[in-house]
């Protein structure tokens, strides 16, 4: 009911401002999504779903330009087999129907001041860290996952302060609250300071965060992180976060450290993209901790094809190195025309177990380690609407 409450405000509140006479920006993109897999373990031989999902957004600036408003909610219904699975994870997020389950959230919702050297944001937006195109070992408050593709990083509740004493310097103290709210009763504030600057053809990045008391630390977490790019003959990145946790004694344990190489051949037709993670137990992306890997090594391999300027296809292999599984990605894009595009992926995990059956499950294989189902094969298409 609540759901249904929220939803009639939001379609109050747009009609609403549709009738002033303000400047302002409606923009977002609708995914329209027919899936499928093949159940390994204890799951359905064959899984089919549907997915509608939207994301809206709204801007107004300002009256004398300094400064914007911003606001964008998700809007999604599912039905089908991966539904149940859905509802299993998040029962209280969503209405339920006959055939369907609805669902509404706020992704962001902030506002941003603007002056000559600083700038402010504060409310539900996102604070992105670090300049890895896969892992996100700096990233620590948005964790990514390669594995699902239309991901979107949620925002934090906070404030950013960035001042820019020169041209391709930047100063950023930025505080959030805690992650956990309820779990946590109130402690784990985050608070920290990133120092970036840009040359030519190199870019650096410092972070240093303290995150306050939380149930598994008296004393506070720690968090120092320093990312690199750089543009020369190949496009070079280093993303390392180290967390230490006193309570916890964390050693090595606390470091996520990942290395990439992206070049293009063929006159920029053949797009090439490594990147390696170090992934400790207690560190950034680690599960449990705020990502989701479970070993040590894994690798990253991505090559991109583009036929011409509407259709492109690439091709990822994901590696656990720690434990030998597999998840290739296939992927194929055509735009139709500007604003509609198809996209196609399909994966299938891989591990010795599927191979050879003699129970060494991976991580990226059909079923992980200690879970009762996972998939053989999974078949996404999107049809995604940009308006």
């Amino acid at each position: 009911m609540k759901k249904q409450v929220v939803l009639f405000m939001m379609i109050v509140f747009l009609t609403g401002i549709s009738s002033l006479d303000a400047q302002i920006t409606v923009s977002g993109v609708f995914d329209s999504t027919l899936s499928m897999s093949a159940g390994a373990g204890e799951a359905a031989d064959f899984s089919l779903g549907m997915e509608g999902f939207a994301n809206i957004r709204l801007q107004s600036r300002l009256r004398d330009g300094k400064g914007r408003i911003e606001i964008a909610f998700n809007l999604m219904a599912a039905t089908g087999d991966p539904v149940l699975e859905m509802a299993e994870l998040n029962p209280s997020g969503y209405i339920f129907y006959d055939n369907f389950i609805a669902g509404i959230e706020i992704e962001r919702l902030f506002f941003r001041l603007n002056g000559d050297y600083i700038d402010l944001d504060a409310g539900l937006f996102r604070l992105p860290f670090g300049y890895g195109q896969v892992w996100g070992s700096s990233d620590f408050i948005n964790p990514r996952n390669p594995l699902i593709l239309n991901a979107r990083p949620r925002g934090i509740m906070g404030a950013a302060l960035s001042w820019f004493p020169a041209d391709d310097f930047k100063v950023l103290g930025f505080g959030a609250s805690p992650r956990d709210l309820f779990s946590n009763e109130g402690k784990g504030w985050l608070a920290g300071l990133l120092l970036e600057n840009h040359w030519e053809k190199l870019s650096v990045q410092g972070l240093y965060s303290y995150e306050t008391e939380t149930e598994s630390s008296k004393y506070g977490i720690h968090r120092a992180g320093l990312s690199v790019k750089a543009d020369v003959e190949i496009g070079l990145v280093i993303d390392a976060l180290y967390t230490y946790n006193h309570e916890a004694e964390t050693e090595l344990d606390g470091l996520s450290f990942s290395v990439g190489a992206d070049y293009s051949f063929i006159d920029g037709k053949l797009i090439v993209l490594l990147e390696y993670l170090y992934n400790g137990a207690a560190s950034s992306t680690a599960l449990g901790y705020g990502g989701s890997f479970q070993n040590e090594h894994y690798l990253y391999s991505g090559f991109t094809w583009l036929f011409n300027d509407f259709t492109n296809m690439s091709v990822a292999l994901i590696s656990g190195l720690s434990d030998i599984s597999f998840t290739p990605v296939v992927t194929v894009t055509h735009e139709f025309f500007q604003g509609a595009a198809l996209t196609v992926s399909a994966q299938v995990p891989m591990d010795r177990d599927l191979f050879s059956g003699d129970g060494n499950r991976g991580e990226l294989g059909p079923i992980r380690p200690g879970a009762a189902k996972g998939s053989y094969f999974n078949l996404g298409t999107t049809l995604r609407l940009r308006f």
